[in-house]
């Protein structure tokens, strides 16, 4: 049986892997259900959901780790996890790396940061030695209990040190066992391709979407990106700024809707409850209470002898 991790290593060794940031149920079980082969927990919008809060290292290892756990169990295809800084030093980098690979991810980024971190495109970011990171880097290494793990190392030198710096640093986390780099708020496609060319090891770059999402990394094409030598292409602020749009145009026609009186019908606006059901696996639960449940008790539940636990007017059943 091939495992998530080795699966994710053969996806790396294919082609470009594009990996949309998910953050809750609706959005890992979307991602898989449209056809990706990967995905990554998006740190700042498991933080930003979760706990209400910004991208500062506010949330703990642990409240990351349990945040992470069902969006993993729940979907087959290979999920990366954001570990920020490790959460303090070689030492408990080690540990970080046992508690999210026994959830399940494949692999996991830690960033060069001091802590409490910054989300990557936020000014003011301040960054450890090359060195304290080499040894973080060796203590992830060590800890991993299955080989195809992925230590993928982050750097956000370049807002401090430029583009040589990070490249260097690169190397350097390379040389101490990272399987992959990632370089955060690259600025130029130049710088891309210069990164990839000089390290020659499997490189991961944060893409935005649209041009509001676009804070230094300019936008590119997954073919583009793929040309210059990625290997891995995340979209972590993707899913969560497009539900914070949807959910912002929802409530605005509930707003008209209170104050004028009138009914809206916007099915262009809402999934319907058969979507949702159908996403969240309702069929699956069906299937198991008809094959467990007593037929009597079905029969007294639904007035059938079937389960089910969506009413055909269109309302769940309690």
């Amino acid at each position: 049986m091939i495992t998530k991790a080795r699966r994710m290593r053969e996806l790396l060794a294919e082609g470009i892997v594009v990996s949309p940031g998910i953050f809750d149920g609706y959005s890992s079980r979307l991602v898989e259900k449209m056809g990706y082969q990967a995905a990554s927990v998006t740190g700042a919008g498991l933080s930003n959901s979760r706990l209400s809060q910004p991208d500062i290292g506010i949330m703990s290892l642990m409240e990351n780790v349990e945040g992470c756990r069902h969006l993993v169990a729940n979907i087959n295809i290979p999920v990366m996890a954001d570990a920020d800084t490790g959460y303090g030093n070689a030492v408990t980098v080690y540990h970080t790396v046992q508690h999210f690979e026994s959830i399940g991810v494949v692999g996991i980024n830690i960033e060069d940061q001091v802590s409490p971190k910054r989300c990557g495109h936020m000014r003011g970011k301040e960054i450890i030695s090359a060195r304290e990171m080499a040894k973080k880097i060796e203590a992830a290494v060590h800890a991993k209990k299955d080989p195809d793990f992925i230590i993928n190392a982050r750097t956000d030198a370049i807002a401090i040190e430029g583009i040589e710096g990070a490249i260097e640093r690169a190397k350097l986390y390379i040389a101490a066992g990272a399987d992959m780099v990632y370089p955060d708020a690259i600025d130029s496609e130049d710088q891309i391709r210069r990164f990839c060319d000089a390290v020659q090891a499997p490189v991961s770059i944060n893409m935005g979407f649209g041009i509001r999402s676009r804070p230094t990394t300019p936008l590119m094409s997954v073919k583009r990106l793929a040309e210059l030598g990625v290997k891995r292409a995340s979209f972590a602020r993707m899913l969560p700024a497009a539900a914070i749009m949807a959910m912002r145009q929802a409530l605005e026609v509930l707003l008209d809707s209170v104050r004028t009186g009138t009914i809206h019908d916007r099915p262009d606006l809402l999934a319907s409850i058969e979507d949702i059901t159908d996403l969240m696996g309702y069929d699956h639960i069906n299937a198991l209470e008809a094959k467990f449940g007593l037929p009597e008790d079905i029969l007294a539940r639904y007035k059938s002898d079937k389960p089910d636990y969506v009413k055909r007017d269109g309302h769940a059943n309690k």
